[in-house]
C-alpha cells in the first residue's frame, strides 16, 4: 500500500467522523497518502451511515458517479464501502455496484489492510461484517494529530435499548465499553498532539461501564480521570439516553468545571404513547425531571435534542405533546427528522403516515425550534462568552471557535489565539453563528 493515495468520504454522525479518522490512521501507518481529491485516489472509502432517510440510495448514487468518473478517465481504484450501510446491505452492494471491491462493517474496519492485500490474489469481492468491537480497538494504531484542538474518542459502541425505529443494535451490535485506562491513554496521546478539548462518543455514551478491573467504573469516573490532565480545558460527551442519566452524572455537571454546560439528550417525542410505541422506555415526565435536576446542578446549562415527527400512529394530539415539551425545555438546538422506515427495524412494518402530514408537522416543529434557538442566541448579544479558538477564519486574522454552549463563533483578530480559550464579546447574531471581538 506504500504511496497509494487514499480518499475517504464520511457520512453521518461524529462517531463516523471518528471511525474515518481511525481508518485513515490505520492505512497511512502502512504507507498510504491521504488526499482530498477523489480523482487521484487509488483507494476510495465511503464510510456510511443509514440513520437518515434514503441514506442507502445516496451511497449507491455516489458509487455510480465514482464508476462513471473512473471509466471516463480510464483509471481503476480499489472501492470500499464501510459503516452501517455496509453492515445492512452486505453482499447486495456487489449486485448493484459490482465495481465495489470490499464491504466492511463498522466493527471490522481494522481488517482493511488484510482485505486490501487479499485483492491481489485475484479476489474481486471481499466482505467482513463481524461485530467484534474489542478486537477492533486492540488492532488500531495510535491516533494521529487531531485536525483541530478538539479531539473525539469513542468510548462506547452499540446499544441494548432496541428502539423500534433504530438500526444501531443490528449494525453496531450490543453495548460495548472500552477499558477506562485505554481511553485515558488515548486522551493523553491526543493531548500530547495538541488537543485541549475532548469529546467522549458513544451510541449510548452514558451507558458506559468498564468492568475490566473488577470494579464497575462509569462515565463519571472516566470524566474525572480525564479532568486530571492539566492541558485538557474542556470535556463533552454525546449521545446520551435519558434512562442512563444517573444522579452522579447529573451532579458532575455542577462539580466538574471542565465538563461543559451543554448536553445533547434526545427525547424523540413528547407523547408518552409514541415513546412507548418507540420502546424508548422513558416518559416525558421522566425526561423533564432530568432536565430540572440538571438545571439545579448547573444553572446555565443548555440542551440539544433529536426529535422524530410522523412516527407510525402519531396523532395530532401526540404532535402537540411534542410541541409542548419543546416549549417547556426551550432547546438551544434540535435535530429534527420525518420518520422514515429503516431496514430490518420493527417500525418499518407498521402503517405509515401520509408524507404531507409528516412534512407539515416537521415544518411547524422546525419553526418553533428556530424561534427558541434564536432566543437562546440573542440572550448572548453584548455579553462575554468563553470561546475555544479552533481554526483560522475565511479572512486574514479571523478565527472560528465554539462557546461553552457549543455555539459557533467567528472572531476578528483571533487567529493568533488558536488553541486558547478567550473571552469574546458577542456583537452580532447570525442564523447559525455568533460574531464577536476579543
Amino acid at each position: 500500500m506504500k504511496n497509494k493515495k487514499l480518499y475517504i468520504k464520511t457520512y453521518g454522525c461524529q462517531m463516523n467522523v471518528y471511525d474515518s479518522s481511525r481508518i485513515k490512521d490505520l492505512l497511512t501507518s502502512l504507507g498510504c497518502i491521504s488526499t482530498k481529491i477523489i480523482e487521484e485516489a487509488d483507494i476510495i472509502i465511503l464510510n456510511t451511515c443509514n440513520v437518515r432517510e434514503k441514506a442507502t440510495e445516496k451511497v449507491y448514487s455516489d458509487l455510480g458517479r465514482i464508476n462513471k468518473m473512473f471509466k471516463k478517465r480510464k483509471k481503476t481504484a480499489t472501492v470500499i464501502v464501510s459503516g452501517c450501510v455496509a453492515q445492512t446491505e452486505g453482499k447486495k452492494i456487489f449486485q448493484r455496484a459490482p465495481w465495489v471491491n470490499i464491504v466492511v462493517g463498522p466493527q471490522a474496519y481494522h481488517t482493511l489492510p488484510k482485505l486490501i492485500g487479499q485483492l491481489s490474489y485475484a479476489k474481486r469481492h471481499l466482505t467482513n461484517l463481524d461485530l467484534n468491537q474489542n478486537e477492533k480497538f486492540e488492532e488500531l494504531p495510535k491516533p494521529s494529530k487531531p485536525s483541530t484542538v478538539s479531539a473525539f474518542i469513542t468510548i462506547q459502541e452499540g446499544c441494548n435499548k432496541f428502539c423500534r425505529y433504530c438500526t444501531v443494535p443490528y449494525t453496531r451490535g450490543r453495548e460495548f465499553s472500552r477499558p477506562l485506562e485505554e481511553i485515558y491513554r488515548e486522551a493523553m496521546h491526543l493531548v500530547s498532539k495538541g488537543a485541549v478539548e475532548i469529546f467522549l462518543l458513544g451510541q449510548n455514551v452514558n451507558a458506559y461501564r468498564d468492568l475490566s478491573s473488577g470494579n464497575e467504573l462509569v462515565l463519571v469516573d472516566l470524566i474525572n480521570k480525564i479532568a486530571t490532565l492539566d492541558k485538557v480545558k474542556r470535556i463533552r460527551y454525546m449521545t446520551s439516553h435519558p434512562l442512563d442519566m444517573s444522579d452522579a452524572l447529573i451532579d458532575a455537571h455542577g462539580s466538574i468545571d471542565k465538563l461543559m454546560p451543554q448536553l445533547h439528550l434526545p427525547v424523540q417525542s413528547g407523547s408518552n404513547k409514541i415513546l412507548k410505541a418507540m420502546n424508548r422506555r422513558h416518559t416525558s415526565e421522566h425526561y423533564l425531571k432530568i432536565i430540572d435536576k440538571l438545571r439545579q446542578a448547573r444553572t446555565d446549562i443548555c440542551f440539544s435534542s433529536d426529535i422524530i415527527v410522523g412516527y407510525p400512529g402519531e396523532t395530532e394530539k401526540d404532535f402537540q405533546d411534542t410541541l409542548a415539551i419543546l416549549e417547556e425545555v426551550r432547546f438551544a438546538q434540535v435535530y429534527s427528522f420525518k420518520y422514515s422506515p429503516r431496514p430490518n427495524t420493527p417500525a418499518a412494518e407498521l402503517s405509515q403516515l401520509p408524507e404531507e402530514i409528516k412534512t407539515e408537522r416537521l415544518r411547524q416543529l422546525q419553526a418553533l425550534t428556530r424561534k427558541h434557538q434564536d432566543e437562546f442566541n440573542a440572550m448572548r448579544l453584548n455579553k462575554n462568552l468563553d470561546v475555544l479558538i479552533t481554526n483560522k477564519g475565511k479572512r486574514p486574522g479571523q478565527a472560528t471557535g465554539f462557546s461553552q454552549y457549543l455555539q459557533s463563533v467567528v472572531i476578528e483578530d483571533g487567529a493568533k489565539h488558536i488553541g486558547n480559550i478567550i473571552q469574546v464579546k458577542i456583537n452580532k447574531i447570525l442564523s447559525n453563528t455568533l460574531k464577536g471581538e476579543i
